[in-house]
């Protein structure tokens, strides 16, 4: 039996006989998907909620033009933009020009591949906020993102975040995002329609939309096209993808969505053994002793396997600790930072250490589980003579009812 890696392109994994472009997209499984946000100013998030504040206070502090260069004009925002809030979203929809009133509160995000960030929600401040996707972000929704695709690199095509997402990507191209429910509440499952009848016939049962989700975790492979995801009507592969794919959907939510926080096997946990500083400069690591030196802190054990993870060929763990501490241009909002490490940053630091240690012994299982993925292939071919694709144009579009009203420019009621 060949050996394939789980990160590798669609033409190792395809089964025999099936040509790579036969093998299904995530589009065509999950048909609805959304553009990245784009926030148009770095200042409007950061890895602290102090932070957020100190800014938001600079700002409202200033008057006129420093104001207007603090915020950071572009051609979609100014000062004077006149905006509807953000669905589920209590802040201000007078112009920013005017506003002196108290931070809004800051909400947590998915920033890139298992990092988080807190963001002002406000519309006013953000250049492509992606309504469509704050409607449905709410205690129920999971969100699939697909990760920018970077020739023979390693790393998992596809993440999944109970935060909305941001779709940053360390290739630079970001990846879209496809919310598992199009409506709130869990209601209404991004599927394409007659997809789970068409598997249910093969399989003897009909999969749930969180089960499709699972597998598609568990098994896909990055592709020019988009993430592909090879489908099988083998039920005892099925079940053990979909298994799979569970577990490590839980790993990668922390514990959100009714699952448990990330804890490693046998009792093996990181700990801080030497103090951090006020503010490391420097990340490096002891492969030998299983040491991360932050700065002249140290934390241990760190498995080698967490310090090499990967996404899109870029380490993550260097990644997270740049974007905490690289420098601004001096006299910017993105300047304002804290005084010394939050206790904060630390604990996040443990747990992503976690995180990646049980993700890279999960992918392990990943690769073993894509040598099997030529039993009973479910094709495009036979997603097309099952009438599953084309999909209806309506399955490409977010869902158009609402059950609230959502506050428009100057205080008006959006009509939707």
């Amino acid at each position: 039996m060949r050996r394939v890696n789980a990160d590798v392109s669609p033409d190792d994994v395809s089964p025999p006989g099936t040509s790579p472009d036969d093998v299904p997209l995530l589009d065509d499984l999950m048909p609805w998907s959304v553009p990245p946000p784009r926030w148009g100013r770095e200042w409007v998030a950061a890895p602290d909620r102090g932070t957020l504040r100190a800014r938001w206070e600079a700002l409202t502090a200033a008057g006129g033009a420093e104001r207007e260069a603090l915020f950071r004009p572009s051609r979609a925002r100014t000062p004077r933009s006149a905006v509807a809030a953000l669905p589920g979203q209590r802040t201000g929809t007078g112009r920013l020009a005017r506003e002196g009133g108290p931070c809004p509160e800051p909400v947590r995000i998915a920033h890139g591949p298992f990092d988080t960030r807190w963001l002002l929600p406000d519309h006013r401040l953000l250049d492509a906020a992606r309504p469509e996707l704050w409607r449905v972000a709410d205690e129920r929704q999971v969100f699939a993102v697909e990760q920018g695709y970077v020739p023979a690199a390693a790393g998992p095509a596809l993440l999944v975040t109970a935060p909305l997402p941001d779709g940053r990507s360390p290739a630079g191209r970001p990846g879209l995002i496809r919310p598992l429910y199009r409506r709130p509440g869990g209601r209404e499952p991004n599927v394409a329609p007659g997809l789970t009848g068409l598997l249910g016939g093969r399989l003897g049962w009909e999969p749930a939309a969180e089960d499709l989700l699972a597998w598609a975790v568990a098994v896909a492979v990055p592709s020019p096209a988009g993430c592909r995801v090879p489908l099988t009507g083998d039920p005892r592969l099925w079940a053990a993808g979909v298994e799979l794919g569970r577990r490590v959907v839980e790993v990668q939510l922390r514990g959100a969505r009714g699952g448990r926080r990330p804890r490693l096997p046998g009792g093996r946990r990181p700990y801080v053994r030497a103090a951090l500083p006020v503010w490391p400069d420097a990340l490096a690591y002891d492969a030998g002793e299983e040491v991360l030196h932050v700065g002249s802190g140290r934390v241990a054990p760190v498995p080698a396997e967490a310090w090499e993870y990967r996404v899109c060929g870029v380490r993550v763990l260097p990644l997270w600790f740049e974007r905490r501490t690289a420098g601004a241009e001096p006299g910017t909002l993105e300047a304002v930072r804290p005084a010394a490490w939050p206790q904060e940053w630390t604990s996040e630091l443990l747990e992503l250490i976690t995180v990646l240690a049980l993700l890279a012994a999960l992918d392990r299982e990943r690769a073993a589980l894509a040598a099997r993925l030529g039993s009973d292939p479910v094709t495009r071919t036979a997603l097309r003579a099952a009438g599953v694709l084309p999909h209806p144009p309506a399955a490409r579009r977010p869902a158009s009812v609402l059950d609230h009203r959502e506050e428009g420019p100057e205080g008006q009621f959006a009509l939707l």
